[in-house]
């Protein structure tokens, strides 16, 4: 079973010579706009083995100098995959850590041993149990220290790290904020090792990051100061949720706002990061400015679509001149003159809108992102969240029912853990009260109705839900989900609700995904024989439900790829809340009405637990009808920009390619 096919799904095929260049000189001009070191692997663990074996060197450079090496160690989850590659290192004898000196840059402060997580823990789990460092030479926070004493113990804390002649080598992840160690945003450059009160998005990916539920308000951190104290510096990122806090770091100004571009500050300081993460520095998202372009379609469409934002102008009214003023001769040394590209250009955006998303029957379909035939198509949109397929893709939903395709939704997981015990305790309230008028006021109900009266009452923040509460939220999110269907007319018989196993732990963090749950995918995939498969593709979702519910999808089909329907079977990937694909990697572009608009807001208004007490927002405090909207309108707005037909709304989809 392939289980992360996922991460490997590639838009653009990224050149070597944009992020590894053969010679300093085309480094040089590559890296212009950049402010900080920055290092480019291809994938994370490429760059876990690179960022290891830089540490390995800098320890033996310091103990053949100075008989040691002060290490600061973070325990993020993008140092994990490192700390198990120094561990390979010390087993193959290429590095020992008898004279290294270790000290945590960050703890949760108060610490209950028996359920709050812990760095220290962490660390001597993944790493130092597992290395010849020497106990004494592990240095901690004291989680006995009251609050009372925490500022002395700070001072005595930043004391030791000078005894021992300060940090050799401070390593650490930038996070989502833009954190380093547990500094967030508002943080300053001169801050110092104290308490930090820790934000709410930041408790939720550690809850995910430790697998628990209860994380202190609290944490005791090494400031930003003592971060540019040490000597070297190596900070690591990996993936696209990243890319944009990475381009503020990288190129954009210093700014408390994104802590991790106070290294800029530091000249021994170096950034390594995977192509996802380096996805919006100027080499990766726009080379054309800093080198020579190997130019294919995409880029081309992405260069032009700039072109245009730069200028003010849409497509078909861009001029040689506008080309040469903003670097892009290039182009028209291969293709003779602005209207050549224009033309080009425009046609192809053209032919990405189509309101047939099932492909239009009687016509011809050579330019239309879809096929014609078989009409009508058997389809199946899987939804990762009993509403994910009405945020995401509602409008071309509702499409392909009203044109008579066979049109099954799957959800993959119940999303129980996103209800409210509010919005759940309102049903409960109307069973007792309709119990006897229903003939259900039965002594089994009653004992379990007292069950949870009395959880709820004793509930406090972080304890797992019982049994029949989990049961409850997920019967709460069907009925949405299926009065949602009906209203877009989805038939009964074709709503499926998956329940993939891996989700149900009744806590943030989730499983990891198994054969069981592939299996079951498959299973109706099987059943159903679809012509189209709508999966998502939203990878930037912050909790990674998403991402497992793809990969769920993803080898089910690689494990089907022989079998004779999926000869004829397209895949087509959708983004929800959270993002939209770029404009140069949409492939199909969905017209929305304001009357089909309305209709979408109506659907994603039926899932009533996911409104204002929806627990799972994120930073954005818009509702999720309001981002679709907002999402889809941009998206229309652009392509009328670009001077194509002004439509209300858009939904976009990129197909994806199996990979063998």
């Amino acid at each position: 079973m392939k289980t992360n096919l996922s991460s490997q799904i590639k838009l653009d095929r990224v050149p070597k010579k944009y992020y590894a260049p053969t010679s300093e000189i085309e480094l040089a001009s590559l890296t212009r706009n950049e402010k900080l070191n920055t290092k480019i692997l291809e994938t994370p663990n490429q760059g876990a083995e690179y960022v290891a074996k830089e540490i390995a060197t800098t320890i033996r450079r310091f103990v053949d100098t100075t008989g040691k090496c002060v290490l600061g160690l973070g325990t993020g989850d993008n140092t994990l995959k490192i700390y198990e590659e120094l561990v390979k290192l010390y087993k193959q004898g290429e590095v020992s850590f008898k004279n290294v000196i270790v000290f945590n840059l960050y703890e949760f402060f108060p610490i209950d041993e028996t359920r709050t997580p812990s760095t220290t823990a962490r660390l001597r789990e993944v790493f130092l149990n597992q290395v010849d460092i020497t106990p004494g030479n592990f240095h901690k926070f004291d989680v006995n220290t009251t609050i009372e004493d925490i500022l002395q113990f700070c001072h005595y804390y930043e004391a030791d790290i000078e005894k021992c002649g300060g940090l050799d080598l401070a390593v650490c992840e930038i996070g989502q904020l833009g954190t380093l160690a547990f500094n967030e945003p508002g943080s300053s450059m001169n801050s110092a090792c104290r308490l930090m009160r820790l934000s709410n998005e930041m408790r939720m990916k550690i809850a995910e990051s430790y697998h628990c539920n209860e994380v202190p308000t609290t944490a005791i951190t090494l400031g930003l100061s003592n971060i540019l104290s040490a000597k070297r510096v190596i900070a690591m990122a990996w993936g696209e949720n990243i890319s944009n806090i990475i381009y503020r770091a990288v190129e954009g100004k210093i700014d408390d706002q994104v802590p991790a571009s106070v290294l800029q500050m530091h000249h021994h300081a170096k950034l390594v990061i995977d192509l996802s993460a380096a996805d919006e520095l100027t080499r990766i998202s726009h080379p054309w400015k800093v080198t020579s372009c190997e130019w294919n379609d995409k880029l081309i469409r992405r260069a032009i679509v700039w072109l245009c934002g730069q200028t003010g102008k849409p497509i078909l009214k861009l001029t040689n001149k506008d080309y040469n003023d903003y670097g892009l001769s290039e182009l028209l040394a291969y293709y003779g003159s602005a209207y050549n590209v224009n033309i080009k250009i425009f046609n192809d955006l053209q032919h990405t809108i189509t309101g047939w998303p099932g492909g239009k029957p009687n016509a011809d379909d050579t330019y239309r992102p879809e096929r014609a035939v078989p009409y009508p198509k058997r389809v199946i949109v899987f939804s990762p969240h009993p509403d994910d397929d009405v945020i995401s893709m509602g409008g071309t939903l509702k499409r392909l029912v009203d044109q008579h395709h066979d049109v099954h939704v799957a959800y993959e997981t119940s999303g129980n853990i996103a209800v409210g015990d509010e919005d759940m305790f309102r049903y409960v309230m109307l069973m007792d009260r309709i119990g006897e008028r229903f003939g259900i006021d039965t002594e089994k109900y009653k004992e379990i109705s007292e069950e949870i009266h009395s959880f709820l009452k004793e509930k406090k923040q972080g304890d797992i839900d019982m049994e029949i509460i989990r049961y409850l939220k997920g019967k709460i999110r069907q009925c949405e989900a299926t009065t949602a269907c009906n209203y877009m007319g989805v038939k009964p018989e074709n709503i499926h609700f998956c329940e993939l196993p891996f989700y149900e732990t009744g806590t943030i963090k989730k499983g990891d995904l198994t054969q069981v749950d592939v299996d079951i995918i498959k299973k109706l995939i099987l059943s159903v024989q679809p012509h189209q498969i709508f999966v998502a593709g939203d990878l930037a979702d912050p909790h990674g439900t998403h991402k497992v519910c793809t990969d769920a999808v993803l080898a089910a089909v690689d494990e089907l790829l022989d079998e004779p329907f999926m000869k004829d079977c397209r895949i087509w990937m959708y983004r929800g809340a959270w993002a939209e694909w770029e404009i140069d990697h949409i492939e199909m572009a969905v017209p929305i009405s304001p009357e089909e608009l309305r209709s979408k807001r109506n659907s994603i208004l039926k899932h009533q637990s996911q409104m204002e007490n929806a627990p799972f927002l994120g930073n954005d405090d818009r509702l999720f009808w309001q981002r679709a909207e907002d999402r889809n309108r941009a998206t229309a707005q652009l392509y009328s920009d670009l001077g194509l037909a002004c439509y209300e709304a858009m939904e976009a989809f990129v197909e994806y390619h199996p990979i063998k």
